[in-house]
């Protein structure tokens, strides 16, 4: 794991609304709050985990970050350029250092294309080398993400959906990124596959000095891969720390609910009931904190005002009104 401090990405205040159009005109009447006021930052050679329900805004998160979706409003700093107001054909050339893989390695991939050629496609786009050297670069990606250089000639449906994923992750190192943002990688493969993806993700961490923002709704996987783990609930973060001090000391009431709810591998002990309730609408999120309706320790404050993000202890930040409200040092969380 990363002892790094210098920091590669910065997210202030993001947002993202969807609008929900109704009516004879067709005009927005209300708006679905994905991603409602993130901020966060992401230290150079670390992994950022980002855990939550389905429908928290995981997703939405990471494709705005690398503008896949445009924000709605706030910034996002790589190596400190502003790149939501970077015209588009600067934009581009960011995209070299910034790469995501996706939840799905079937869909994700174009079934008409090989995957030597969808590896060699960034390189094309980019201007990378001539013919025979990527070649040569397509033969060595697959080398490395544990596939034979002769499986460049294969179409999707010829792969395991863990040779897939592989294939997806070969075409996101092919430019040599600096940060990838992997969205639920593993959560489409068998358990046994799951492992295998996961030693890879960090063996070439390892090797190439890479970033990640790793999304998953499994905890107990993202705490084998990252250095600090963020919960995000109804398009916020409610809770962030480094992943050992958040596993044993969980403040937020979700984060608590969400650990208590892991299965226990003691067959003879029963875990937890799942978080209670289902999330609300994003279209109509509740007023003040937006857990209180399925908080157990829900005061008065908690339904009329918003918490804010406050540092409990060293770099563990909480957005919950049960916790004394202390200033925050000038960079965080």
């Amino acid at each position: 794991m990363s002892d790094r401090t210098e920091v590669l990405v910065e997210v202030r205040d993001l947002k993202k609304h969807f609008p929900a159009r109704a009516g004879l005109f067709r005009m927005p009447r209300r708006y679905l709050k994905a991603v409602d006021g993130v901020s966060f930052v992401i230290r150079k050679g670390e992994t950022l985990g980002l855990v939550g329900e389905s429908g928290c805004g995981k997703t939405t998160l990471g494709r705005t970050l690398l503008r896949l979706v445009e924000p709605t409003s706030g910034s996002v700093r790589f190596e400190g350029v502003e790149i939501t107001s970077l015209p588009r054909a600067e934009l581009r050339k960011m995209r070299r250092q910034m790469q995501m893989i996706f939840q799905d390695p079937y869909s994700s991939l174009n079934p008409r294309m090989t995957a030597g050629a969808m590896i060699e496609e960034g390189l094309i786009v980019h201007g990378q080398g001539n013919r025979r050297e990527r070649k040569e670069r397509v033969a060595e990606l697959l080398h490395l993400v544990g596939l034979s250089p002769r499986d460049a000639g294969k179409y999707p449906h010829e792969f395991s959906g863990g040779q897939r994923q592989r294939v997806g992750i070969a075409r996101a190192l092919a430019l040599v990124p600096k940060w990838i943002v992997a969205d639920e990688p593993v959560s489409a493969l068998d358990v046994s596959i799951q492992a295998q993806i996961l030693n890879l993700l960090v063996e070439l961490q390892e090797s190439f000095g890479l970033t990640y923002l790793f999304i998953s709704h499994d905890l107990r996987v993202v705490e084998h891969v990252s250095d600090r783990v963020a919960v995000m609930y109804l398009g916020r973060i409610v809770e962030l720390a480094r992943s050992q001090a958040l596993y044993a000391r969980p403040r937020h009431p979700y984060t608590q609910m969400l650990l208590a709810s892991l299965p226990l591998p003691d067959p003879r002990r029963r875990g937890r009931p799942a978080v209670a309730g289902d999330v609300p609408s994003a279209l109509s999120p509740p007023a003040g904190c937006p857990f209180h309706p399925r908080c157990p320790s829900c005061a008065q404050i908690c339904r009329e005002v918003s918490p804010e993000m406050v540092e409990v202890e060293p770099e563990h930040f909480v957005a919950c009104h049960l916790h004394a409200r202390e200033p925050q040092r000038p960079g965080s969380p």
